[in-house]
């Protein structure tokens, strides 16, 4: 029941407040804190992430003129800007990292049973990364070129729900390959990989994982064919192949036979070749599978356009991971209230009905039942000039 409380409190009910407690006395983030906890600083955070807030004094001043709420919404401690970029620079980012991981597991267990696109009962994974731009000045710890600097948001992405399993901050000049090293490989799950994870080596490591993985071919890739398998030309299937590789150091590196596919895409006029260690599923299923890696690339449009990661509150490493990971804490927030209410309309909508609702004293259900989702997002694309009215 409401009970008039605001929308914000009620969001509040969907966070595990004791195991993000948890986190923050593991990295000892209250140590010597008198008033403004980590609490405070992940809902001033999620609050901007909610609303779309530019800046830390954009932040001070929405929260300071509902001085008479904050208290019902969760706030504890006095709200102002330079405390708040204190907490950003000095309190460990690994705070916020943890209690995302924690709705990362509800969330997985809420989506479990999402129907996919591929009929499979295993896990599906897509890695890839999204470089963020930034200012050589204000972030020198990010050099990327001679005079540019950049972060790298390496994400593993459960695609049963598009929820993301695991996020990887780095600079920009960290090559995506050696994100490899990091995941904490599944038995019996898929990984989707573009060119940029291709090294055998490393793919070798996933093999006797027990997991598999679906990658594209080089165009210079050695090998020799050992068997072939027929296949449907109409399907979009040239060939199916069981190769071995012949390179000078391949060889060596994956000294096992490998699965060579052949695959011709109509709609787009493309010819790809794919390389899995995958024996037992259908041709044409693994180039299905490959098709829904492109869902990891409309995560990373999603996040971008619709939450605070493109610019940053602060300049340091740890207020930009802390900045990065509150994003997708909020990101799936907004998952599980979608799910726990059984809502039709996209995640878009919610946030953006949460943003102009969130100092509202009504039923947070209420907010949704109204919107309908049976038209379009609209595509900035197709926007007309105002310069050419």
């Amino acid at each position: 029941m409401n009970l008039g409380r605001t929308v914000f409190s009620q969001l509040l009910d969907f966070l595990p407040t004791y195991q993000f407690q948890v986190c923050v006395d593991r990295y000892q983030g209250d140590r010597y804190v008198k008033e403004f906890s980590c609490w405070d600083q992940f809902l001033c955070l999620a609050f901007a992430q909610l609303t779309y807030r530019e800046s830390l004094r954009d932040i001070e001043a929405c929260l300071r003129s509902q001085r008479a709420k904050l208290y019902h919404m969760g706030f504890r401690g006095r709200i102002s800007r330079n405390t708040l970029a204190h907490a950003n620079h000095r309190r460990d980012w690994r705070i916020f990292a943890d209690f995302a991981r924690v709705l990362v597991a509800q969330a997985r267990q809420m989506y479990r049973d999402e129907p996919f696109t591929v009929e499979l009962d295993r896990a599906v994974y897509a890695l890839d990364s999204t470089t963020i731009d930034l200012c050589l000045s204000l972030f020198p710890w990010a050099q990327f070129r001679r005079r540019k600097s950049a972060i790298k948001v390496h994400t593993l992405l459960d695609l049963r729900g598009s929820i993301p399993t695991n996020v990887y901050v780095t600079s920009g000049a960290v090559h995506d390959v050696r994100i490899l090293d990091q995941v904490r490989l599944e038995a019996g799950a898929f990984y989707l990989l573009d060119r940029g994870y291709l090294d055998f080596a490393r793919l070798y490591v996933v093999k006797q994982s027990c997991a598999f993985f679906i990658t594209r071919a080089k165009h210079n890739t050695q090998f020799w064919r050992r068997d072939w398998r027929p296949v449907r030309r109409s399907s979009g299937v040239r060939s199916d192949q069981t190769i071995q590789l012949t390179g000078p150091r391949t060889a060596q590196l994956y000294p096992d036979p490998l699965r060579r596919i052949h695959y011709f895409d109509a709609q787009k006029d493309m010819r790809l070749i794919f390389l899995t260690n995958n024996f037992h599923l259908p041709a044409l299923t693994i180039a299905d599978l490959y098709r829904t890696r492109w869902d990891v690339e409309l995560f990373f449009r999603w996040i971008k356009q619709h939450l605070h990661i493109r610019s940053f509150f602060g300049t340091s490493e740890n207020a930009v991971k802390t900045q990065i990971w509150v994003a997708i804490t909020v990101y799936l927030l907004v998952a599980i209230i979608k799910k726990q209410f059984r809502l039709e309309i996209s995640l878009y909508k919610i946030l953006q009905i949460l943003s102009i609702t969130i100092f509202n004293k009504t039923p947070l259900l209420q907010g949704f039942s109204q919107v309908a989702d049976n038209f379009e997002d609209a595509d900035p694309r197709t926007q007309l000039n105002l310069f050419h009215l």
